[in-house]
């Protein structure tokens, strides 16, 4: 597995984490990081996907939101929430990472964190919103 899907994977269970038991970021993402095993070298993605999602979190919601016409942001299953936070995250920071990258790796994540549908659910969601951002760009 590569250093940033690693990365990628660290980052969506420190949001995960934060999302059902809200504490310090700091000391929750050291724990995460640890206990993960996460490359010295992946360190600082994870900081700044977790950093830049939690920072721009009103407006990554926003997206969310408009793109889920069907369904409240804290009515989804929590791992697929977190995991189109973070890749709306991704999507939106201006890395230059590709966006078909983004995706695949967002889809892999809810595929194997998620629930049966999540795969598609997130799809779909990532999709709309690739969308809304090309329209406003």
């Amino acid at each position: 597995m590569g250093a940033r899907r690693r990365g990628r994977e660290a980052v969506l269970k420190i949001l995960y984490s934060m999302d059902l038991n809200p504490g310090p970021t700091e000391e929750l993402c050291e724990r995460v990081l640890e206990w993960g095993q996460i490359p010295v070298d992946s360190r600082p993605f994870v900081m700044e996907l977790v950093d830049g999602t939690l920072g721009r979190l009103d407006v990554i919601d926003g997206l969310i939101k408009a793109a889920s016409l069907k369904w409240e942001i804290h009515r989804m299953a929590a791992v697929d929430r977190n995991v189109l936070r973070l890749a709306v995250s991704e999507l939106t920071s201006g890395t230059g990472i590709p966006v078909r990258v983004i995706l695949d790796e967002a889809i892999e994540l809810a595929k194997k964190y998620g629930g049966d549908e999540s795969g598609t659910f997130v799809n779909g969601i990532l999709d709309r919103v690739r969308l809304d951002l090309e329209m406003d760009s």
